[in-house]
């Protein structure tokens, strides 16, 4: 054998390679054992801080080098996550109002629903066709583009440079998802455009145990905007006066709220009395405190009619600043199509934006569920924030140093600074409200002018809280916002079986192979084969810890295939070797053949497998990229070691004068499938008839039924379903072992149309 030295040296310089990597689980399952002893968790975090794993390497450090579990093994979150196109246009053409614009938006947004072209060619289509004669460059000449996009570009210039900005936005938000997980915590997550799906990623996220968290992580645009506001007292009265317009079916009051405070008296003096609310509310100078109103359900009927608004919508008045009124979460939706609807622009000042908070108000003691309405003031000729986050450079979360709430600090650039000094300044007295993503989440007072650019977001936050909107703010803003379009959530439970049931199915195949290859080559040449199987599994290990992949159940089941690859190769070796043996060679010119022989017909099939193996892992995408990518590693670990590994051992014993009689079968595989011939050519006939009978068969189940295409083709649309009562059969009160029994959820969901849905079943199972 050539190239021995070459061949030993790769394999010692693996060996140590893989050795390393692999120690890291153990050292992580130590350092776990060892934290589990301290009852404090304080102690247990301070423990884990300590550690140093080789004189370098930090405890989490470890968590992030060890082999992964993918998701499928250790529970977590899998969404995919779609980037706006829409939106991405909308902003490239800086928000236009052309009507043309408008109605080609959305007709383009609606048939993209149900085609599949993109939505460029589709905005394309219809901008052409509601404004023949008109060019791109008309509405897409704009300050976002400039420098790409001139008042006499072409229209294929225009697509071009649209399609470049929209890989653009989805490649920056792909970074910004990046960023995020990273700053969460995940460990070794799984993040990957997904080719062919416009403005698409998938997102793995193994371990994750708070879903909500993570959702409002990913989605958030982080559209910070600083906005200056109205007064409670001055917005009030406009809303009794829309209120009153609503009573009256949309005909005009009485009194007519304007601008001038003479007007806003006389709205006040003759405002109908206000609606008795579902909560009410007692002033003060800092606290609200609430009661909640015992009405019944023909009362809070009468007092819609005759107020529709505020009978939802508990106003506050008493110098709040900015926050205007209270209402039930229940309530918002509701009230949304009041305030922005076609009376609403008739009676609320043009400059004036109503926002609701991002959290339930900790103001009101009693009651739940309770959201803030705030009174915004448009001051700028394009509607937009008069400053926004992309001043920002740094956030952090942090304590009040007064109160010791967690809050956010932020750090702005240069020019932010002095635009914030110069809002603050002008609005001394007054809220400046902090807006992120269409959410206010505080309006503080502004006692004197900020300078320095620093300041601080508080509110009713949690330390989580914090430390994602930190995060958020850190990690930079989303060309266009991105909502979730696929989710799946994996339980620990269901990861642990998965793992089990993974070894059980990866022992019971080795030890299968192991007995075969006893059984059918002897002891000294199967246990030869097994060892080289031992090997190939501990180098694929090492090879995907090095990688830091993760380890899924498509990639045990890559594993599994891979033992099959290794022993068909061992197979061809030592058939070979029989062969020679058979034409009176000696042993070592038998092994030598045989290893040279059926080199040729490993190295091919391994090649085919290989390029199969790529395919796959180029174009698959999540389990189907495990499987690939563990399949590859396998493959080049199993013809190294059944080729060469193994014909070092032999050639070794060899040289030495040792193992000249061996005997590559037993006397259950000495004579089986000698002298056995089989007339394949002789009944070509009935072969071909057979054959082509199938064939048919095949070709008109084929017309007829088609392919039954799963949930990962076809998407699920659920257009019906009543939502009942899961325990109201009995399964979940009255049980002394609710809590052990309901640990599985199982849901299956199924195409289905109108109607056709009446029933959803459910049942516990007993793990």
């Amino acid at each position: 054998m050539r190239n021995k030295g070459i061949v030993i040296f790769t394999a010692v310089l693996l060996t140590l390679v893989c050795l390393f990597y692999l120690s890291f689980p153990i050292a992580t399952r130590y350092y776990d054992s060892q934290a589990a002893k301290i009852k404090d968790p304080i102690a247990q975090q301070d423990y884990k801080d300590s550690v140093k794993y080789l004189g370098i390497y930090s405890y989490q450090k470890c968590l992030e080098t060890q082999i992964g579990l993918g998701l499928d093994l250790k529970g977590g979150m899998n969404v995919i996550l779609e980037i706006s196109v829409p939106d991405v246009v909308e902003n490239l053409a800086d928000h236009k109002t052309d009507a043309a614009f408008t109605k080609s938006m959305k007709e383009a947004k609606a048939e993209e629903e149900k085609s599949q072209s993109d939505f460029i060619s589709l905005f394309i289509k219809y901008y052409h066709q509601n404004a023949p004669g008109h060019r791109l460059a008309e509405i897409f000449a704009t300050q976002e583009l400039q420098g790409k996009v001139s008042p006499q570009s072409s229209d294929a210039e225009v697509e071009k440079v649209l399609r470049e900005e929209v890989q653009s936005a989805v490649s920056n938000s792909f970074n910004v998802v990046r960023t995020r997980i990273d700053k969460f915590g995940v460990v070794q997550p799984n993040i990957q455009e997904l080719k062919g799906q416009e403005g698409r990623i998938m997102v793995e996220m193994p371990g994750i145990k708070e879903p909500e968290r993570m959702r409002k992580l990913l989605q958030g645009s982080a559209n910070l905007e600083f906005w200056e506001t109205y007064n409670s007292d001055e917005v009030i009265p406009y809303l009794q006066q829309l209120d009153a317009r609503l009573a009256n079916g949309g005909a005009e009051a009485d009194t007519t709220a304007t601008k001038d405070s003479t007007a806003t008296k006389e709205v006040k003096k003759n405002s109908p009395a206000k609606a008795k609310p579902k909560f009410q509310l007692k002033g003060g100078k800092k606290d609200l405190e609430a009661g909640v109103a015992n009405n019944s359900e023909a009362e809070i009927a009468a007092a819609k009619k005759a107020h529709p608004l505020l009978s939802m919508l508990q106003t506050t008045g008493n110098g709040q600043l900015s926050l205007t009124g209270f209402a039930n979460v229940r309530d918002t939706a509701a009230i949304n199509k009041i305030i922005y609807g076609a009376i609403a622009k008739q009676v609320l000042p043009s400059d004036l934006k109503l926002l609701w908070s991002a959290k339930p108000t900790d103001m009101i003691k009693g009651a739940k569920n309770i959201f803030e309405l705030h009174a915004l003031k448009v001051t700028t000729s394009n509607g937009r924030a008069p400053l926004e986050g992309d001043v920002i450079t740094d956030a952090k979360d942090e304590f009040n140093n007064l109160t010791g709430a967690p809050e956010v600090s932020m750090s702005m650039n240069s020019e932010g600074a002095r635009r914030w000094a110069a809002l603050t300044k002008a609005n001394v007295g007054k809220a400046i409200a902090i807006v992120l993503d269409g959410a206010v989440y505080s309006a503080p007072r502004v006692n004197g002018e900020i300078d320095g650019g620093n300041s601080a977001i508080s509110g009713n936050f949690t330390i989580e809280d914090t430390k994602d909107l930190a995060n958020t703010l850190k990690s930079g803003r989303m060309p266009a916002p991105a909502r979730i379009v696929q989710e799946e959530v994996v339980g620990p439970t269901l990861g642990a079986q998965s793992i089990h049931e993974g070894i059980v199915s990866f022992v019971i195949a080795l030890v299968l192979l192991v007995l075969y290859m006893l059984v059918m080559y002897n002891v000294i040449p199967g246990s030869i084969a097994v060892g080289a199987l031992v090997c190939n599994v501990f180098f694929t290990l090492g090879i995907l810890t090095s990688f830091q992949a993760a380890l899924t159940m498509s990639g045990i089941a890559g594993m599994v295939l891979t033992l099959g690859t290794a022993v068909d190769a061992n197979v061809l070796i030592y058939e070979r070797i029989k062969e020679e043996l058979r034409a009176g060679k000696g042993m070592k010119q038998a092994v030598a053949a045989g290893y040279s022989n059926a080199f040729s017909a490993i190295f091919d099939s391994n090649v085919t497998s290989l390029i199969t193996g790529f395919i796959l892992l180029i174009f698959g995408t999540g389990p189907i990229q495990g499987f690939a990518t563990t399949w590859i590693i396998g493959i080049f670990c199993s013809f190294f070691t059944a080729v060469f590994l193994t014909r070092i051992v032999y050639e070794h014993k060899l040289n030495h004068d040792k193992w000249l009689h061996l005997k590559y079968y037993t006397n259950i595989s000495k004579n089986l499938m000698q002298g056995t011939h089989f007339q394949f050519m002789s009944a070509y006939k009935k072969t071909f008839s057979l054959a082509i009978g199938a064939l048919i068969v095949f070709c008109i189940s084929f017309a007829v039924r088609g392919l039954d295409q799963s949930i990962d083709f076809t998407g699920l649309v659920l257009e019906s379903c009543h939502i009942v009562d899961l325990c109201q059969y009995g399964h979940c009160h009255n049980s002394p072992n609710t809590g052990d029994a309901l640990q599985q959820l199982v849901v299956v969901l199924v195409p289905v149309k109108q109607g056709e849905l009446t029933h959803l079943s459910c049942r516990s199972e007993q793990r």
